[in-house]
């Protein structure tokens, strides 16, 4: 069953966040708010912040150059993940996925089903990893904002989460490319 291990010590992470938005400021960008906030209480570090438009060169050059940033260990997008024309998050990023993370998807829909029930379709939240860093693609919403990161990103951004746990795997994320290389 999930605990938490206090006898192992709370790593922080360097976190990017992106809001995806043709209209919002960062005086109104609320989804953004939300994930800073949430980010500095649980004591990791955000290390960038940004606004793009709903453009799938944009998004995807925003996010690969945070993924070869060594201060970013993950990267959290939020907005462009609906059906309308400008939603395009998921096809700018899935592309450049090395490893696709269909369960955080799931996990997602499965909180979102709990609170907005079957709502949660009109969302295509994603995830993976790309250059040893995790991304992970989420609706424009607080609420969803609220929902991924306290169901799902807290405890697995939490190496004394037990039994297992994003933070303790990071080191091994680039084993391929080291492989490969050799």
């Amino acid at each position: 069953m999930a605990r938490l291990d206090e006898t192992r010590p709370f790593i922080p992470v360097g976190i990017a966040v992106l809001t995806v938005s043709d209209t919002r400021t960062p005086e109104t960008d609320r989804s953004g708010d939300t994930l800073v906030a949430r980010i500095a209480e649980a004591g990791h570090r955000l290390v960038a912040r940004a606004i793009v438009p709903d453009d799938i060169a944009a998004i995807r050059t925003q996010v690969e150059a945070w993924t070869r940033d060594d201060a970013v260990d993950v990267v959290i997008t939020t907005g462009g993940t609906g059906f309308t024309g400008r939603d395009v998050t998921p096809e700018a990023l899935e592309p450049i996925f090395e490893k696709r993370m269909d369960g955080f998807s799931e996990v997602f829909h499965r909180i979102s089903y709990d609170k907005i029930g079957t709502s949660t379709i009109q969302s295509r939240a994603t995830g993976g990893v790309t250059n040893a860093t995790f991304i992970f693609v989420l609706p424009g919403s607080p609420g969803a904002c609220k929902d991924a990161w306290d169901g799902i990103l807290k405890a697995q951004l939490d190496y004394r989460h037990m039994p297992c746990n994003f933070v303790e795997i990071m080191p091994r994320l680039d084993e391929h490319l080291k492989r490969s290389a050799g």
